[in-house]
């Protein structure tokens, strides 16, 4: 699963959601439909994965977690709040497809990305972390959360 970096993952899953939604008849759940709520959602879903982009680039360090080493511990922006932020980002933006559409099957990819997430591409980063930068990871990771 990590040969597949996370955005192609939530791509995927959003896709075969869709097409289950398209294959079932789109059944929706009026209560979780927003058009404008979901695309808030998928607006804000953006912004860390740009932000960190972009302090990844100015700190010369790579943004591609399966790298062999990475130049530099980023913990600054979107890093002070979560160890993950593109992470969160790509489950903000999942949900924010679910809830524009309202389709209740494509309410299944943000879980889908979470889990992803949080029990595959996550463990073999930290653990990478850990072996690269040893006590300064670990301190990090001691006052920041992995998600919020």
């Amino acid at each position: 699963m990590l040969k597949f970096p996370p955005p192609i993952w939530t791509l995927l899953f959003l896709l075969i959601t869709t097409g289950a939604s398209y294959l079932a008849g789109w059944p929706t759940a009026p209560l979780l439909h927003s058009p404008s709520v979901g695309i808030g959602l998928i607006v804000l879903g953006f912004i860390a994965p740009v932000w960190v982009s972009i302090l990844f680039r100015r700190a010369g360090t790579q943004i591609d977690p399966t790298s062999a080493t990475n130049n530099k511990l980023v913990t600054d922006g979107p890093f002070r709040c979560s160890r993950n932020p593109v992470y969160l980002g790509l489950v903000v933006l999942s949900l924010g497809v679910a809830v524009a559409t309202g389709a209740i099957l494509i309410f299944v990819a943000p879980f889908l990305m979470f889990a992803t997430a949080n029990w595959v591409h996550i463990p073999f980063e930290e653990a990478k972390m850990r072996r690269q930068f040893g006590p300064a990871f670990d301190n990090y990771a001691r006052k920041v959360r992995r998600w919020l």
